[in-house]
């Protein structure tokens, strides 16, 4: 496999022999160009702050609930598909600079399914003329290999699964972002632990899940026109052995009825992303197009599609929320 995209690389190991029973099924089912990391790599990724960062939640002030759906290389057998939804919000009964947040993501790659289940915590504190925020996450890994789809020569090996195995982990992420006016930067780590599952009730099959470092970054531009910006973000993840890089400009228009963008991302050897979306009452849809650049085929894409919903939800602060009956209005 040569590099290409971003989750599929696992390193597997058998109590009784290595697993070559996974490493068969992953080099039959990508034996096209792969980049190799664990976690999903949306393009909407600067709309999914807390994922990335646990730092990030609850740091708008507001409660934000974002969701995307990915359904990558169309027209290939057993390709992935890939849904998260997380939500984030400010701990009001304490104060605004602790965070809370939690989400689920579920990502099927072939004859493989990884759940995530997660809670996360953040604190916020006014530094340097911004906002420094400290996160930590932990969270339930759950994973299933579905071995009733695989096709063996010798059915009674025992590295061989002929029917549906799981396992689980616990696992642990962390981060530290900083927030200024125009900008922001964070860093994080996924899979602090290296959580390993063991899949099966015998525990025959062993998966490793490497830590994953992320950084992130943004700038906003203002332009001439005031109803006009330019909003750029970055990001770059690795586990060390493997990496993937993405850069994304979008022009926004800010009216009185809502937002508007329009833009366009590239990852190096990779792929070019064209993304539409905008802003309506506090309802965010986003779709992105992404083409790989390395041979894959122009309709061979993935098609993203992000949604999401930002609201003052403050409980605890009197007159908030109020609300008066239609019939009396």
């Amino acid at each position: 496999m040569t590099g290409k995209y971003v989750h599929w690389q696992r390193t597997f190991t058998s109590k009784a022999k290595h697993s070559y029973w996974m490493l068969a099924c992953l080099c039959a089912l990508f034996s096209l160009p792969v980049r190799a990391q664990y976690d999903p790599a949306f393009n909407h990724y600067w709309n999914l702050h807390s994922f990335y960062n646990p730092a990030a939640s609850g740091l708008s002030g507001q409660l934000n609930v974002q969701g995307a759906y990915a359904l990558q290389m169309l027209g290939y057998t057993h390709a992935p598909a890939t849904m998260i939804i997380t939500a984030d919000l400010p701990l009001w009964m304490i104060g605004p600079a602790h965070g809370l947040g939690a989400g689920f993501v579920n990502d099927k790659i072939g004859l493989f399914e990884h759940k995530r289940f997660f809670i996360q915590y953040a604190y916020h504190q006014n530094l340097w003329g911004g906002r420094l925020s400290a996160g930590v996450r932990g969270g339930l890994l759950a994973e299933t290999f579905d071995g009733s789809g695989l096709d063996v020569i010798d059915s009674g090996d025992q590295a061989f699964p002929t029917s549906e195995v799981n396992g689980t982990a616990f696992d642990l992420d962390a981060g530290l972002r900083f927030d200024a006016k125009n900008w922001y930067a964070g860093f994080s780590v996924m899979h602090t632990l290296a959580p390993l599952v063991e899949l099966g009730d015998n525990k025959t099959n062993e998966y490793e899940v490497p830590q994953a470092f992320y950084l992130t970054g943004g700038y906003n531009i203002r332009l001439r026109n005031p109803l006009l910006s330019m909003q750029t973000s970055a990001i770059v993840r690795t586990d060390l052995q493997n990496w993937r890089g993405d850069i994304t400009a979008r022009l926004c228009y800010k009216g009185p009825k809502g937002k508007l963008y329009l833009g366009a991302a590239y990852s190096p050897t990779i792929s070019a992303s064209l993304l539409i979306g905008g802003d309506f009452h506090g309802v965010q849809i986003g779709y992105c197009y992404e083409c790989y650049t390395s041979g894959i085929g122009a309709l061979q894409g993935t098609h993203e599609l992000s949604i999401g919903y930002t609201t003052d939800l403050n409980l605890f602060k009197k007159g908030r929320n109020k609300h008066q009956s239609v019939r009396l209005l």
